[in-house]
């Protein structure tokens, strides 16, 4: 059966419409099945599906290099967290991430979080939490630094990382403080949508009981780490100007900060854009991989030789 939809997929690969409308209707899960199927497995292996709490949505999938291919060293860490309005998704059907960034010289790691009701504001935030504190703790097992961990998402997994990196208290939760997170990229990110007025803010966030601090505008700092911000302007979903009024505001705090609009893209563009057969055909990738191996290199610069001891 799955493979039967891929089939049609591939053939429905021309027109953009009613591809655009499959993948939508069936998921990241139809996503990763054809980029699978047309790009090919690149070097790229899911190695563990890893529990962070008691919840079955608390959990982690971490992708890294097959056999074949194997790293000379300690390798960045991309975590990449799924959106879904923080009502649906799962990290174990986002393997195109992986195979899209595994072989950029990354461990990739895809980030899971409570859902519903059982994830409304701060859970989702205290799970992602938990994932970067799991990455930094544990990802040395699997050929990745700890101390070159650039956080990413899509839609509400966009603020869900952005919000990590500007509020001190996510953070300090697992022990670590922004100076342990090397970067962040939002793609299609809300961060200015207060007051609610959809069905999904409101479950997600009405119970709040400071609403406004809820918002990534809320906590604007000088000091948060470097961040890429894309967003398609056709996106009715999340309109572009949340990225926009964040680029506006980290660039006049002082922190280093760049967005990319793309004319023509839809809210789920960028993210598709990450899979075979879009991805060579796209910069979105592209654009990330740069800014994370920058970043990347930034990070690995500024920690401290310690001295030796005996």
């Amino acid at each position: 059966m799955v493979w039967t939809i891929a089939t049609i997929l591939i053939v429905l690969a021309g027109a953009g419409g009613a591809l655009q409308f499959a993948i939508q209707r069936n998921g990241p899960a139809v996503l990763s099945v054809v980029d699978r199927v047309t790009g090919g497995a690149r070097e790229a292996e899911q190695k563990a599906v890893v529990s962070t709490g008691d919840h079955p949505q608390q959990k982690l999938v971490v992708w890294g290099r097959d056999d074949s291919a194997a790293a000379t060293g300690p390798l960045p860490v991309l975590l990449f967290v799924h959106g879904g309005s923080w009502r649906s998704g799962d990290p174990e059907d986002y393997g195109f991430v992986g195979r899209a960034f595994v072989p950029e010289g990354f461990v990739v790691v895809l980030g899971g979080y409570r859902l519903g009701e059982a994830g409304a504001y701060p859970a989702m935030l205290e799970d992602t939490a938990r994932a970067i504190g799991w990455t930094h703790r544990e990802i040395a097992q699997y050929g990745g630094d700890p101390d070159r961990i650039v956080i990413a998402g899509h839609s509400a997994g966009a603020y869900n990382v952005v919000m990590a990196s500007l509020e001190d208290r996510w953070l300090s939760s697992q022990g670590l403080s922004k100076d342990d997170i090397a970067g962040v990229a939002g793609l299609s990110g809300p961060y200015d949508f207060y007051p609610f007025d959809s069905e999904s803010t409101i479950d997600a966030f009405g119970e709040a009981a400071n609403p406004e601090a809820t918002q990534p505008l809320a906590h604007i700092r000088s000091d948060a780490p470097p961040t890429l911000l894309l967003h398609g302007e056709k996106d009715t979903l999340v309109y572009p100007r949340n990225s926009r009024l964040l680029k506006t505001e980290l660039s006049q705090a002082g922190t280093p900060a760049d967005a990319h609009f793309y004319p023509n893209m839809e809210h789920n563009d960028p993210l598709i854009s990450l899979a075979a057969p879009w991805r060579s055909r796209r910069d979105v990738a592209d654009r990330i991989a740069q800014f994370a191996k920058s970043a990347a290199s930034r990070a690995a610069v500024s920690v401290p030789v310690q001295d030796e001891t005996r």
